[in-house]
């Protein structure tokens, strides 16, 4: 349970580093200003004035101020000169202290490997 918990969470701050939230926002916008069109006019008309424009509601004029001022800020901390360091550290090979050799082994693969009980068990153990 808290795994979804989780993971709804990473959705919402995903959407929010991605400006979901201004998409959210319009759509809200848009709905009530085809509501509130709609009481007075007809619905082709409503989604007319709605989507054409000329008639913005003071919460898109908000938005539209809003995500101006964020564009604002983003390219404001793009301005930042980057150093970057043209040395390179020196790589040198060395010897390790102590070495051996591991000594030679004569058993072979066949060795090593067991063979099956004949007849197979009945059951597993355990």
């Amino acid at each position: 349970m808290p795994s979804r918990v989780v993971q709804k969470l990473a959705v919402v701050a995903l959407t929010f580093a991605l400006g979901g939230h201004w998409a959210i926002l319009q759509s809200v916008a848009w709905m009530t200003m085809v509501a509130g069109y709609s009481q007075t006019a007809p619905l082709k008309e409503a989604l007319v004035k709605t989507f054409d424009g000329k008639h913005p509601c003071t919460m898109c004029k908000e938005i539209s101020a809003g995500k101006k001022s964020e564009k604002k800020a983003e390219f404001s901390t793009l301005g930042t000169k980057l150093e970057f360091v043209s040395e390179r550290p020196a790589f040198v090979f060395s010897a390790p202290d102590d070495f051996y050799l591991l000594p030679e082994t004569t058993s072979t693969l066949r060795e090593l490997v067991q063979q099956p009980p004949v007849p197979p068990p009945r059951q597993l153990p355990g």
